[in-house]
This record gives C-alpha cells, sequence and structure tokens, in this order.
C-alpha cells in the first residue's frame, strides 16, 4: 500500500481554515537556507535542488538500489520556515521581500538514514548539475508545539491569516517563540490560481 502524506497524515498538512494547536514531533529533510525576495530565480533554483534530491530517494529501487525499510510514498511538499534579516528588523525598515531570510526544505520518509542522504546528494549531483546541489543538506528539525491554519489565497494576503492566529495564540494565552513561522505548500503556483492556492502557516509557540 501506497504511503500518502495527504491521507495518512492529515492533522499534520491538512488542517482547517482556522487556528488548530498541535506538537510536531522530530522530522527529516533535505534544506536549502538562502535569502532574498522568492520571486528571483534563484529560489527556483534551490527550489529544484530539492525535489530532484527528494525524487533520486522516491526513484532508488527503480534505479537499482532499495533501501531498508523502504516503502512506496508520495514525495512531501515543500515547506519553508521564513524570517526577516537581523538589519530588517533592526532597522525598522517597511517590508520588502528582499529583506526575507528562509530555510526551504521536503521532508524524507523514516528509513532515510543520513549514510543515504549525502550519498543520493553525491549521486543526483553528477547526474542533475545545479549550482544549488553543494547548498542541500540532511536535518533532523523539530516544530514542537505549533499553532497553524490553513490560508486559501495569494501568499501576499497571508497576513490576514495570521492577525487570526495571532488573535487565537493571545486568546489561549500562548505567545511565540520566534518571529520566524513555517509555510507549507499545498498548491503549484504554477498552475493553481493565486485566490485559490493552499498553504498551510504555522506558529511555534509555548
Amino acid at each position: 500500500m501506497k504511503f500518502e502524506w495527504r491521507k495518512q497524515e492529515k492533522a499534520l498538512y491538512l488542517p482547517k481554515a482556522k487556528p488548530m494547536e498541535l506538537t510536531v514531533p522530530k522530522q527529516n529533510f533535505y534544506t536549502i537556507s538562502g535569502k532574498g525576495d522568492p520571486n528571483d530565480s534563484q529560489f527556483g533554483e534551490e527550489t529544484a535542488a530539492l525535489y530532484a534530491m527528494s525524487y533520486g530517494i522516491r526513484m532508488m529501487p527503480k534505479n537499482g538500489t532499495t533501501p531498508e525499510g523502504y516503502f512506496e510514498y508520495t514525495v512531501y511538499p515543500l515547506e519553508g520556515i521564513w524570517t526577516l534579516s537581523d538589519e530588517a528588523v533592526a532597522d525598522g525598515r517597511a517590508f520588502d521581500k528582499s529583506d526575507l531570510v528562509y530555510k526551504i526544505m521536503i521532508r524524507q520518509p523514516d528509513f532515510v538514514t543520513e549514510e543515504l542522504a549525502l550519498a543520493n546528494i553525491e549521486k543526483i549531483s553528477k547526474k542533475k548539475s545545479n549550482p544549488n546541489n553543494q547548498n542541500v543538506k540532511f536535518e533532523t528539525i523539530e516544530d514542537g508545539k505549533c499553532v497553524q491554519m490553513l490560508h486559501v489565497g495569494s501568499y501576499d494576503d497571508e497576513f490576514k491569516s495570521f492577525e487570526v492566529m495571532q488573535h487565537y495564540c493571545e486568546e489561549h494565552q500562548l505567545s511565540r517563540t520566534t518571529f520566524a513561522h513555517k509555510e507549507i505548500y499545498l498548491s503549484d503556483p504554477r498552475k493553481v490560481a493565486p485566490e485559490k492556492m493552499k498553504t498551510v502557516l504555522r506558529y511555534f509557540v509555548e
């Protein structure tokens, strides 16, 4: 039976369009850290590197290698942790996408060990040239206690959902542990109209 995160992990990836609390355990990811406007080509190339590595793991059995514990699965969605540069915060200047600092990532199944992940990076880098391949890392990340909700609409309208989440936190005596937040992209912006895009927004709280 094929493991599909949309079906088996709904609590993590398919919340409703209203705030909810959850605790997210440690998960393994391929990651790339960067800064600047995500509309620039650099961001697209970084995303492409992450997907190349992720599909490299997914397709291993078809390429002659079946890792221990391997199972059929759907590749996880792109995620990103976003914040602003220290300079932008210190200056208190108006929001500008060029000031964004991010870590984008794609989760990997539990059977993926560090040894397997790094060997895959080396193999894929030889097959698919991308200057960002050298920046891909394998990391274990624990989001911990969070408040999340589904945002439907343009990325530029996310502030409306953030206001709802902030109000929820205040009502339930929760405070954010960091200015950074996470986004999980359920829609492909190349195929879905902006007003219909679905994005999970997540605050880290205590």
